[in-house]
């Protein structure tokens, strides 16, 4: 029912519009400009608003042109030149002018504006595209459209038309085409990747290289700063053991008389032996020692024992006393 109670709205519009330029008025819309015609011959431009003709004068509305900017979209098929069929689609914008000349000449000079604008598109798209190859056309369709718009403006300009604009919206290559461009694509990025983690790992592998030569030298450093303060220990402890051994010396010659130096260390050897084999059976984590196992062995050990205490008996005059 609206759309019955629209077209019977503008049939009726329509009727009273034609009702009132019988009458000599005429109404003419923002959008459009109205060509008057005097005994079949252009009188005027009606512009918009309210105007009046003189049908008794044989003054009558030849027609309309609007004025807005319209769009068209053309689609054509090519090959480029590595021989690939290609559909690019372009959009013409295209406008009348609004002065009363080019209303004239859009109004008496051209059937069909649209055919006429879609033969020129036709013919600068093949005649431009087959001299690119298919790769380039992507990148060269800003000049594509510039050549299509320069060709427009320069034809469809002696008609009073403006070309706005023509740009390139699509470029569809054949399907196996596209797949083929797709396969060399992926190929070329999984190449691409390959070097990448290739040289990923080349770098990782270097820097991993260094940093263990880094601590490998850090090591070294400080292994040889503890080996350098190690030694400076053991050399003060054994400066330390030498220095209490000679006061020992000296202590017992002072105490004891007819007593020699070598005597003296004789027996404190022999008590540090014993010394020594006291903590070795005192320690629980010691439970054997390794000794030379032949008679031999054990008589030589028994005689050294034997001599350090023997050489140390006429240190005491107790004990010698004893003996006589």
């Amino acid at each position: 029912p609206r759309q019955r109670l629209s077209v019977r709205t503008l049939r009726s519009s329509r009727l009273s519009t034609t009702a009132m330029e019988a009458c000599g008025c005429v109404i003419t819309s923002q959008d459009e400009r109205k060509v008057v015609e005097r005994c079949g011959k252009f009188e005027d431009v009606l512009d918009a608003g309210f105007s009046c003709v003189l049908p008794c004068l044989c003054q009558f509305v030849k027609g309309s042109i609007s004025t807005r900017i319209q769009m068209l979209e053309i689609n054509a098929e090519t090959k480029t030149k590595d021989n690939v069929f290609v559909g690019i689609k372009v959009a013409v914008q295209y406008q009348v002018n609004g002065d009363s000349q080019s209303i004239q000449d859009a109004m008496y000079k051209l059937t069909n504006p649209r055919m006429q604008i879609e033969s020129y598109v036709l013919d600068v798209v093949r005649s431009s595209v087959p001299k690119i190859d298919l790769d380039n056309v992507f990148l060269e369709k800003e000049e594509i459209a510039a050549s299509i718009k320069e060709m427009l403006n320069t034809t469809m300009g002696g008609f009073g038309y403006s070309i706005l604009a023509t740009p390139v919206t699509d470029i569809e290559p054949n399907n196996e085409v596209k797949r083929a461009m797709n396969e060399i694509n992926k190929a070329k990025r999984l190449r691409q990747a390959a070097v990448d983690e290739g040289e990923a790992i080349k770098i990782r592998s270097i820097k991993e290289a260094e940093a263990e030569a880094a601590r490998t030298e850090i090591q070294a450093k400080a292994d040889a700063e503890a080996k350098f303060m190690q030694g400076q220990g053991i050399a003060r402890q054994r400066q330390a053991i030498v220095s209490g051994l000679r006061d020992s010396v000296n202590c017992f010659k002072a105490d004891v008389a007819g007593v020699d130096s070598k005597q003296v260390m004789d027996l404190l050897l022999v008590t540090q032996y014993f010394d020594m084999m006291k903590d070795i059976g005192g320690n629980s984590r010691s439970n054997a020692v390794f000794m030379n196992h032949s008679p031999g062995a054990l008589q030589d050990l028994t005689q050294a024992i034997q001599g350090g205490f023997m050489s140390s008996l006429p240190a005491a005059p107790s004990f010698a006393q004893v003996q006589r």
